[in-house]
C-alpha cells in the first residue's frame, strides 16, 4: 500500500470545512473533479465512505471525521517542519551542540553564548561538559558539532584552531619549606601528587612532563576536577599540576611556582574537517573563533606583573628570616575568575 497522500487529506479536510467540493476545488485552487478524484482515491483505500452528501451540502462521516482529525495533526506536523527548514536554510534556527571542559564552560562560554541569545534568538546552542578526550571523540563519531579543549589534539579527521595561550603551574601547599621559584619534573616526582582524573588533558599533559621519572615512588591521588585538586593541596595531601588560570585567584594556604620547563596547555576549537557548512553553525563558530581575539587591558597587564613582584620582594623578606618564598602567579585575563577543571 503507498503512503498516505498530504493533497488528498488536504482536499477531505476541506470539503468537509467548508460543506463544498466547489468550495473546496476554489480554496486549493484545483478543479471540482479533481478534488472529487482525490476523496474517491482515499475512499477506495480503505474501503469506507467518508464523505457523505445531503441535498447540496456535503459532511464526513464517522470514519471521515476520525480520519480528519488524523488529518489535522499530521497538517500541523508538516507546517512545523516547513517553518524549521525555512528557518534553518535563512540562518536563523538550528540547533549546534558544543562540547566543553568544565573551565572553558565556566569562565570562556558565558560572553559568547549571552552575545549569541541576543544577536541571534532561534539559534539553539547545547552544552554538554566533558573532558578533552571524550569531546575529541564525538566529534570524530560527528555526534557533537565543536569541542572547546585543551591542546594538543592530533586527529586526521579533525582541524584544531588554538584561541588563548595557557601554561601549567605547580601548586603545593604553603607550609612546604624550600621551594624552589621553578619547580622541576625531578623535583615534583619526590612528593605526593595530586591529579585530575585519568581521561583529564591536563592528566595526560602532567604524565608526559614526568616522563622521564616513571614510574613515580607513589602513585598520584586523582580527582575529579581541578578545584578539588587544589582543595586537597591546600589541606596538605599532595603537590599538584594546574592551568595557570585554575589558580589566577588563590588563598595563602597554596604556593604556585612555573614550571621548568615549560608545560603549554592551550585553549582551542576543535571541529571535524569538511563539515558541510550552515548558517546557524557559521554563525556559532565565528563567536567562538572570537575568543581568541580577547585582549587583556593594560591595567590588567600591569596587575599580572604585581604579583610576582611581590613574591620576589617577599622571598627577599623571608630569605632573611631564613623562610621559604610567599606564593607567586602571573595573572592572564582580569576579569575572569578561578577556573577548576580543563
Amino acid at each position: 500500500m503507498r503512503s498516505l497522500n498530504l493533497d488528498q487529506l488536504r482536499a477531505l479536510t476541506e470539503v468537509a470545512t467548508l460543506g463544498s467540493f466547489s468550495a473546496a476545488a476554489r480554496r486549493l485552487n484545483l478543479t471540482q473533479p479533481a478534488v472529487s478524484l482525490q476523496i474517491r482515491e482515499l475512499e477506495a483505500r480503505w474501503g469506507l465512505r467518508l464523505i457523505e452528501r445531503l441535498g447540496k451540502k456535503a459532511r464526513a462521516t464517522g470514519p471521515g471525521r476520525e480520519l480528519i482529525e488524523h488529518a489535522r495533526r499530521i497538517a500541523r506536523e508538516c507546517e512545523a517542519a516547513e517553518t524549521a527548514m525555512r528557518g534553518l536554510r535563512d540562518g536563523w534556527f538550528g540547533r549546534v551542540h558544543i562540547g566543553a571542559t568544565l573551565t572553558a564552560l565556566m569562565y570562556d562560554l558565558p560572553p559568547v553564548l549571552k552575545r549569541l541569545r541576543a544577536e541571534h534568538p532561534q539559534i539553539e546552542v547545547v552544552i554538554t561538559n566533558m573532558p578533552t578526550r571524550d569531546t575529541v571523540e564525538q566529534i570524530a563519531q560527528n555526534t557533537i558539532d565543536f569541542g572547546l579543549v585543551t591542546l594538543p589534539v592530533k586527529s586526521a579527521l579533525l582541524k584544531a584552531t588554538p584561541l588563548r595561550a595557557q601554561r601549567c603551574v605547580a601548586i603545593l601547599p604553603a607550609a612546604t619549606p624550600d621551594v624552589p621559584d621553578e619547580v622541576t619534573p625531578a623535583y615534583l616526582a619526590r612528593h605526593p601528587l595530586v591529579l585530575e582524573h585519568e581521561r583529564g588533558a591536563v592528566h595526560a599533559l602532567a604524565m608526559q612532563w614526568l616522563s622521564k621519572h616513571l614510574p613515580l615512588a607513589r602513585p598520584p591521588m586523582h580527582v575529579g576536577i581541578i578545584e578539588a585538586a587544589k582543595l586537597a593541596v591546600a589541606s596538605g595531601l599532595g603537590m599538584s599540576i594546574v592551568p595557570d588560570v585554575a589558580v589566577a585567584e588563590h588563598g595563602a594556604d597554596i604556593l604556585v611556582r612555573p614550571l621548568k620547563p615549560a608545560l603549554p596547555c592551550t585553549l582551542g576549537l576543535v571541529e571535524r574537517r569538511n563539515k558541510p557548512s550552515e548558517a546557524a553553525y557559521d554563525i556559532v563558530r565565528s563567536a567562538l573563533l572570537g575568543l581568541s581575539t580577547l585582549r587583556e587591558t593594560g591595567a590588567s597587564k600591569r596587575r599580572r606583573k604585581l604579583p610576582a613582584a611581590a613574591a620576589a620582594a617577599s622571598r627577599k623578606r623571608l630569605g632573611e628570616a631564613g623562610r621559604s618564598a610567599g606564593p607567586h602567579i602571573v595573572r592572564r585575563h582580569s576579569t575572569s575568575p578561578p577556573r577548576d577543571r580543563v
